[in-house]
């Protein structure tokens, strides 16, 4: 995975733990593409400091996914929940009986819901 999309990640699954200052920094960097030059003009700070701010939060980022993981276990339970829906879709196709199409239509839609 991209370094600049993993980061955006998880920004979106610890941002909030990060300072406010950090967070607005890395989500404006990473989420709307502003510069550091213009992040710095728009705080009124040097662009290494917004570079130091971004890179603290990048580490505590990466420090919080290392310790629990939720990244890595909700993209495994996406790839996990795909796979099912495949092996329904197979089934599916596979098979006639009006009920059991019902049945797996209606398990598809919920798990649709989770991805």
């Amino acid at each position: 995975m991209e370094e600049k999309v993993k980061i955006s990640m998880l920004c979106e699954f610890y941002g909030k733990l990060l300072t406010d200052k950090q967070y607005e920094f890395i989500n404006d960097y990473y989420n709307n593409d502003l510069s550091l030059s213009e992040i710095a003009e728009n705080n009124e700070i040097t662009r290494q400091a917004v570079r130091d701010i971004i890179k603290k939060g990048e580490k505590k980022l990466f420090e919080y996914e290392e310790k629990l993981n939720f990244m890595k276990r909700t993209l495994n339970q996406e790839k996990r929940i795909e796979k099912a829906l495949s092996e329904l879709t197979k089934i599916q196709k596979d098979y006639s009986d009006k009920q059991v199409a019902t049945v797996l239509e209606s398990i598809k839609k919920e798990l649709s819901c989770l991805v």
